[in-house]
């Protein structure tokens, strides 16, 4: 190949030029015809790119079939040596790197396991302040529950002592009903309600009060005794988490790099469905605390005050049997009344009970007219409402037909209401009526059913410590001196009586 050829054709860098840079490598592709197209010559630079020379190979035609050229690319020296320099210098700047790295490696060793021995530390640490504060509420909770069982206890026995109670008051119910009943038999004046009517039914009062009070502390203490259950059961529960939870706890804290049964788990961090803060945790423990507390309060101001109810009702029917009794003996003085008032009293009552009869019967049939009207009145505005289209509009026959059943509906209340009422005043008068029929005749047996009375009322003499709940303890010398009293006035009633027989 011509030096002009190259010459014209070669476009180089100067500065590889200068540095002595030639071909590394040359391609050459065919041109139109089979001959040689453009020579391409590519030369790598020293700094590391790649330099392409394009030559017109047009002209080398003919010499090309003879030159031969060998492969492979011509280095001087200077390039030899800045090769070497550059090995080295890489080699020099790669083991700075490396010994960067490794001593950044080793610096983060040793961070990394000063801080994860840290970090297991302060979370046995943590573990450990935990187990104390869970072993603590485990403790507090022991103690609430020991607390609550004796309260259960206590509560127990005083809701036994009310339905003992309770239950000791159906004789002294029964034999002031069996008093009345017996009276009941009396004639004319004698069913008056007279003071010992009154003490009577004063003393079933005072029975079925203190049956409903000491029934209701009996309920109260049965709600009671489930409130504490509940709250046992929400302490015991706590308690059984605690004890969970303290196992658990002890078991991680035992926990080490060399326990066998360590592994890998699937997202651990996560927040598992139902986590509590330390906040609520606490809270809802003391809740539970206070609760059982609040609950024993008030059990034991329940014991308290069925304990008093107990010992207030028992007085209070002593002081009523007493009063009871005492109107009943100076009964007996006054049995001899007239009684020729009573059939006057009768003809009075039939009468009115005619009248009643004729107004209940009127105020029926009154009724009955109503409840038509008002059929009537519901079947117009019903029908009305089948009206096409804009005219099912609420016009003044509307409104008319509805004040008319709001009229009759409240006429019909009111007709019902004195129905009902007209219908207790006749069974009031059919009971009055009852009373002075049955009354007439037996004014002699007056004495003889009070007298039972009393033999009836010798049941109560029989000693009530048997009956009273262990809650109670007071004398009953007073008792005993009034059934002496009692005797002798029986005594002298029957004498009375036999000096009375010819």
């Amino acid at each position: 190949m011509g030096d002009g050829a190259v010459s014209s054709s070669l476009s180089l860098c100067k500065q590889h030029f200068s540095r002595g840079t030639w071909v590394h490598r040359a391609s050459f592709w065919p041109g139109a015809g089979g001959g040689f197209g453009p020579l391409s010559l590519c030369f790598p630079c020293c700094v590391g790119t790649r330099v392409c020379i394009t030559l017109d190979a047009s002209p080398l035609r003919s010499e090309m079939a003879t030159l031969s050229v060998k492969p492979g690319q011509r280095f001087t020296v200077p390039d030899w040596h800045t090769n070497s320099h550059l090995i080295s210098a890489d080699a020099e700047r790669q083991r700075s790197a490396s010994h960067q790295v490794r001593q950044e490696a080793r610096t983060l060793r040793n961070e990394t396991n000063n801080q994860a021995k840290w970090d297991e530390h302060d979370n046995r640490t943590r573990l450990a302040e935990r187990i104390r504060s869970v072993n603590r509420w485990k403790e507090t909770l022991d103690k609430c529950l020991a607390d609550v069982d004796a309260e259960i206890d206590a509560l127990a026995k005083v809701k036994e002592a009310a339905e003992r109670a309770l239950q000791a008051k159906n004789l002294p119910l029964d034999v002031a009903v069996e008093c009345l009943t017996l009276r009941e038999s009396r004639r004319a004046i004698d069913v008056v309600r007279d003071p010992v009517e009154e003490e009577l039914h004063k003393e079933v009062k005072l029975i079925d009060k203190a049956k409903r009070e000491l029934q209701q502390k009996a309920s109260e203490a049965f709600e009671q005794l489930c409130l504490l259950q509940e709250a046992r059961q929400q302490l015991s529960s706590d308690h059984q988490c605690k004890m969970e939870a303290l196992e658990l706890d002890r078991m991680c804290l035992s926990l080490s790099v060399n326990s066998p049964n360590i592994s890998f788990k699937v997202n651990p961090t996560r927040v598992p469905n139902g986590s509590t803060t330390v906040e609520e945790w606490e809270q809802n423990s003391q809740s539970n605390k206070e609760r059982a507390e609040a609950e024993m309060k008030t059990s034991a101001e329940l014991r308290e005050a069925t304990v008093l109810a107990i010992a207030q009702t028992n007085n209070e029917l002593e002081a009523q049997r007493v009063a009871t009794e005492f109107a009943l003996r100076k009964r007996i003085r006054d049995l001899e009344k007239a009684y020729d008032e009573l059939k006057w009293q009768e003809q009075n009552t039939l009468e009115e009970i005619a009248e009643m009869e004729e107004e209940i019967r009127r105020l029926e049939e009154e009724l009955r007219r109503k409840m038509q009207d008002l059929k009537v009145a519901h079947t117009r505005l019903e029908t009305r409402t089948y009206r096409p289209r804009v005219d099912l509009c609420r016009d003044q026959v509307q409104y008319g037909l509805t004040d008319e059943v709001h009229q009759l509906e409240g006429t019909i209340r009111a007709l019902k209401q004195k129905l009902a009422e007209s219908q207790d005043s006749l069974d009031a008068l059919y009971r009055q009526l009852h009373r002075i029929r049955t009354d007439l005749g037996y004014k002699t047996n007056s004495l003889v059913l009070d007298n039972k009375c009393m033999d009836t009322r010798k049941k109560l003499l029989v000693p009530s410590e048997r009956f009273l709940p262990e809650a109670e303890t007071f004398p009953r010398a007073t008792t005993r001196v009034l059934s002496a009293r009692t005797n002798g006035q029986q005594e002298l009633v029957k004498e009375r009586a036999a000096d009375s027989v010819p």
